[in-house]
């Protein structure tokens, strides 16, 4: 029971932190709870369908299917990120303005909606299908359904009460703030996810190393640890990093910032940029 409410709880608290953000970054958008719950239920039905073809997956490309599908789907969330922290940059004062003005829904395009739907599938289907696999072993092993039923509800109710912390704390910021301090987080979740990506291929020595071990700050903050744990899912923390991993972190978390940056500039008419021109 013990072991399979650990590992519950540990794999649906890194997804669930994910839900936690993208809830609170379009608390208000109509409709943001069909998307997200889609991008749940898509993401559980991904889950499944790489647990089931887990074997043929390791053995395509040479032996490296698995790291090219998960290095694949970490970039694809990466650029779904880098999309939705350019159209709110863009839209953000023209959602609050319209947030305290008619006191309901934001009603604007759900291009931001789709695009954290698909980050929550990723997230789901990621740590969904490690889950299945991670019980699935258990099964065989220990076997005790009903034990192992009760410790992996236990871990899914303290995931899914974590997650709401995280959610209702983000939501408790002065909506001014709020759009901004989730960009913040979403940022480093994008330069997280895309480092991770990297050292995957350089696993599988696809990219270079640049240094295999930079640091290790294990004994300070354990990547297996609970908080280390939820550090690697919301920023991609690694206790013993590499080079390309550190580089393509900071390279993507300059890159959203620039493109942030550039998006939030107000925008001149055609006519009166002539004019000025």
């Amino acid at each position: 029971m013990l072991v399979s409410l650990i590992i519950v709880f540990r794999e649906l608290m890194e997804a669930g932190l994910i839900v936690g953000i993208v809830l609170a970054a379009t608390e208000g958008v109509a409709g943001r709870g069909r998307w997200v719950a889609g991008g749940v239920a898509g993401g559980a039905a991904g889950a499944c369908a790489v647990a089931a073809f887990a074997a043929a997956l390791s053995n395509a490309f040479d032996g490296i299917g698995q790291e090219l599908f998960t290095a694949g789907i970490l970039l694809f969330a990466v650029v779904m990120l880098g999309w939705h922290i350019v159209w709110m940059s863009r839209h953000s004062r023209e959602m609050a303005a319209e947030l305290k003005k008619a006191g309901h829904a934001v009603r604007m395009g759900e291009r931001t909606l789709a695009a954290l739907a698909v980050v929550v599938a990723v997230a789901v289907l990621r740590e969904g299908a490690e889950l299945v696999l991670f019980m699935f072993g258990i099964a065989a092993n220990a076997g005790g359904a009903a034990d192992m039923m009760a410790g992996s509800v236990a871990g899914m109710v303290l995931a899914v009460a974590l997650s709401f912390v995280v959610y209702r704390g983000l939501v408790a910021i002065p909506l001014r703030r709020l759009f901004s301090v989730t960009n913040v987080l979403i940022a480093l979740l994008a330069a997280g996810m895309a480092g991770q990506a990297a050292a995957v291929l350089h696993g599988v020595d696809l990219l270079p190393g640049w240094g295999e071990q930079l640091w290790d700050t294990t004994w300070l903050l354990d990547e297996k640890s609970l908080l280390g744990r939820s550090l690697h899912a919301l920023v991609g923390y690694a206790a013993r990093p590499s080079g390309i991993q550190m580089v393509v972190w900071l390279a993507t978390l300059v890159a959203l910032w620039g493109l942030s940056r550039a998006a939030s500039r107000p925008h001149m008419p055609r006519r009166a940029a002539a004019a000025a021109g």
